[in-house]
């Protein structure tokens, strides 16, 4: 019983991000549409779809190669082995040895690979466009990213996320501008990652401003299932990330008992449901970026991930 509860959490963890990540998605997308006064889809649209497109076929250009097949299987597996490595309601489960930020940001970054491959496998001008403006922004936002792993394992101590949670949830914490640093870092990467305002549009295909839209355009069926239910496992990703991280209160630790894990588990969905609320009123208040004032946005979360790890190494030579 020692070894298989953890591991049954473990697996309820696996399945719980991939069944929650729509349900957040539409939750999102409700939340907006209501606040601009609009009826809005159904919170439940976004499971419709998906299983609507999974029963269609996968239609596939004739002068695309193997990769535009194999990329959305791979994007799919990578996100969702990436989002379950996240520790959502507890730490030390059986696989938090491999739960490390670093590896988070690898197995991102290999499905971003796939997508820019496919995208400029099938040769047309929106998957080369949306490719390009991908590789522009990963080019400031993984930097970041890796700026942030930094701060916050200097000041855990590990960069394994069950162990920073663990440290953040201490009193040994406590207060620290670095921090602050990386938790408004993170923040802008998270937007810049999952395609939201101020840097992209979901909703919309306009040639000036798309760029994950332009590379999943020649997509359809099961295929295009794959990729949307990728896009909602990241930002389920981003928003477990920031709880775990600045927000791990609540958390059932190992060993703990079946009440404290049904609590841990109503503090995760509430953790994600004022996520959703803060991005929500976010986008409804604030306007599309010019593409090409893009950069400035995420090199401005690599200046801060960068200023947040010296502070730390400035702070500790005084």
């Amino acid at each position: 019983m020692d070894l298989i509860v953890p591991l049954l959490l473990q697996l309820f963890q696996i399945g719980l991000v991939i069944l929650v990540a729509p349900l957040l998605a539409g939750f999102v997308r409700l939340l907006k549409a209501r606040l601009q006064r609009r009826s809005g889809p159904p919170l439940l649209q976004i499971y419709r779809d998906l299983a609507k497109l999974t029963g269609k076929d996968a239609i596939v250009a004739g002068d695309a190669s193997w990769l535009i097949v194999l990329a959305p299987y791979a994007i799919f597996v990578l996100t969702w082995i990436a989002a379950a490595l996240v520790p959502s309601f507890a730490t030390g489960l059986p696989f938090s040895g491999a739960g490390d930020l670093i590896a988070v940001v690898a197995l991102l970054g290999t499905a971003r690979f796939f997508q820019m491959l496919a995208a400029l496998d099938v040769a047309t001008a929106f998957g080369g466009l949306g490719a390009s403006r991908e590789a522009m922004f990963a080019s400031l936002a993984e930097p970041a990213m890796l700026m942030i792993v930094f701060t916050v394992a200097v000041v855990a101590g590990s960069s394994q996320l069950s162990a920073i949670a663990d440290f953040m949830h201490s009193q040994a914490a406590g207060l620290r501008l670095s921090l602050g640093l990386g938790l408004v870092a993170l923040v802008i990467v998270a937007l810049a990652e999952t395609g939201r305002f101020p840097v992209d549009n979901p909703a919309t295909h306009l040639e000036l401003t798309m760029v994950h839209e332009a590379m999943v355009l020649d997509y359809s069926g099961r295929h295009l299932a794959l990729i949307e239910l990728a896009h909602a496992l990241k930002l389920t990703l981003y928003m477990s990330l920031i709880a775990c991280i600045f927000v791990p209160f609540g958390m059932a630790g190992p060993g703990a008992a079946l009440p404290a894990l049904a609590i841990a588990l109503v503090g995760y969905v509430g953790k994600l449901a004022a996520g959703a609320v803060l991005l929500a009123v976010f986008e409804t208040t604030i306007a599309k970026m010019r593409i090409f004032r893009v950069p400035n946005f995420i090199g401005a979360a690599l200046m801060l991930g960068l200023l947040g790890t010296l502070l730390l190494f400035v702070s500790a030579t005084l």
